[in-house]
């Protein structure tokens, strides 16, 4: 039996939150109990609540100590984790173009000699790829994927750089990711992006969500600065397409 089919796991995070676990490790199955147990929530309405988190594996739920306690609200996590998996009926699917390589993706070239190809190969596994936003997390707007080519699976940087560009659209493990703002990376750099997964004053604030399907476009880098500057403005410049 697989592992994410086993009961879901309560663990205490200090005295107002609950850690519903449902595996050890990333893979898809679990990721989509953890995003079907945040909707039965959100539908529920279940008393105490204050906030969720969704995770890879697992979905932090936060909760008034006043109003609820860890085995009360426990039981009813339970209850709704032991819930089939509904089906998806709508996905939302979104197309996000890439400048890859050169200034942009300083390390194609070395990901492609780790991996005894080129960075025309990597490039073209990686748009053919079908990725779904598994969660969001470490700044504002970090899209981490599932969905990456086995082939494309390599470990992390063993020397982290303390800066990456904003837009930067990476790989590290087993997964790919679409990193909004500058910051702090281990990931393998393959390109950039103009689009804004989070921009405080758009409306949305954040584009992308769990669950959302996705699909990366190459663009050439006279087509990265025109559409990063109307981003600026404000522009959704990620084209959302039909599921």
């Amino acid at each position: 039996m697989a592992a994410t089919s086993s009961p879901a796991r309560l663990l205490p995070s200090g005295d107002s939150a609950i850690t519903v676990e449902f595996s050890r490790n990333i893979d898809d199955a679990a990721n989509q109990r953890v995003l079907a147990l945040d909707r039965a929530l959100a539908t529920a309405s279940v008393t105490g609540v204050t906030e969720t988190v969704p995770t890879y594996r697992s979905l932090l739920v936060h909760y008034d100590p006043l109003v609820t306690d860890f085995d009360t609200l426990g039981e009813k996590l339970t209850a709704l984790a032991q819930l089939p998996v509904p089906p998806t009926t709508t996905t939302r699917r979104w197309r996000i173009p890439v400048v890859y390589g050169g200034e942009h993706g300083i390390d194609l070239d070395d990901v492609a000699k780790s991996l005894k190809t080129t960075p025309e190969d990597i490039v073209a596994r990686h748009v053919a790829g079908d990725y779904r936003v598994a969660m969001i997390g470490f700044t504002p707007g970090w899209s981490y994927l599932s969905g990456l080519d086995t082939f494309l699976h390599m470990p992390r940087r063993q020397n982290p750089r303390l800066l990456t560009p904003a837009g930067t659209i990476s790989i590290g493990g087993v997964q790919t990711g679409v990193q909004c703002l500058a910051g702090p990376s281990g990931w393998h750099l393959l390109g950039r992006t103009p689009v804004r997964t989070y921009q405080l004053h758009r409306d949305p604030i954040f584009l992308l969500e769990p669950g959302d399907a996705v699909t990366f476009s190459a663009i050439d880098a006279k087509a990265f600065a025109e559409q990063d500057r109307a981003a600026e403005r404000g522009e959704i410049i990620a084209e959302q397409i039909a599921s």
